[in-house]
């Protein structure tokens, strides 16, 4: 499938499911320990921002991040996901724009986040898009990234309501995960699974980008 095929695919999804997605997602962090405890880590190694949230939804991670006194902002591929995150959250930044051509200045976010993000993207792109993560990164900056752990693609026909979805969503085993990202110039910091014996298990990457000299390491 050519890129602009499953960009564009992904895009109409969200923008059909950003309702139900918003009703969903609103106040889940709160609801969640592990996940409250990822942010607050993530927000204190970041040393306040600014904090790029790629593939923010409807906004409710990048407003979390702010309430923890990050300067976050959010990018999506998704319009109307970008819409709906503006309305809910007025005074935060949001703006369109895709993981697999960020339109970011080199070096200019001390973090970036991509939860649940990477899943909808082949491995073919993963090394551009992780590329691009390191380009904006300040030496030293952290990366955290989260996603489905397993080994296996489907596609998603529906969901958020049970509307329609046109989506592969990749399961992959946080050792690949970890591969790429060295590949990419990252060093692992740490590694966290959410539910390892559920059908449905997590993992959290903490990483960061490897500093330019040795001055500039912890």
């Amino acid at each position: 499938m050519r890129t602009d095929d499953w960009l564009a695919n992904t895009r109409e999804s969200y923008d059909t499911v950003v309702a139900s997605y918003a009703d969903q997602m609103r106040g889940a962090i709160a609801k969640d320990r592990y996940l409250s405890a990822a942010l607050s880590l993530f927000a204190e190694s970041v040393d306040g921002g600014p904090v790029a949230d790629v593939g923010c939804g409807s906004g409710h991670v990048t407003a979390h991040l702010a309430a923890l006194g990050v300067t976050a902002f959010g990018v999506d591929l998704s319009p109307e996901m970008v819409a709906q995150a503006r309305r809910e959250y007025p005074d935060l930044r949001f703006e369109v724009g895709s993981m697999t051509d960020l339109d970011l200045p080199d070096a200019s976010v001390s973090g970036v986040l991509a939860w649940w993000t990477l899943i909808h993207i082949p491995d073919a792109e993963i090394p551009g898009v992780l590329a691009h993560f390191h380009r904006v990164l300040r030496p030293g900056g952290r990366l955290q990234v989260g996603f489905h752990t397993g080994d296996e693609s489907h596609l998603k026909t529906q969901g958020y309501g049970g509307h329609p979805m046109n989506v592969h969503v990749h399961r992959r085993p946080p050792e690949r995960v970890a591969a790429w990202l060295r590949e990419a110039g990252f060093e692992i910091e740490a590694h966290l699974l959410i539910a390892p014996d559920s059908s449905a298990p997590q993992a959290l990457l903490f990483a960061r980008r490897h500093p330019e000299t040795p001055e500039a390491r912890d």
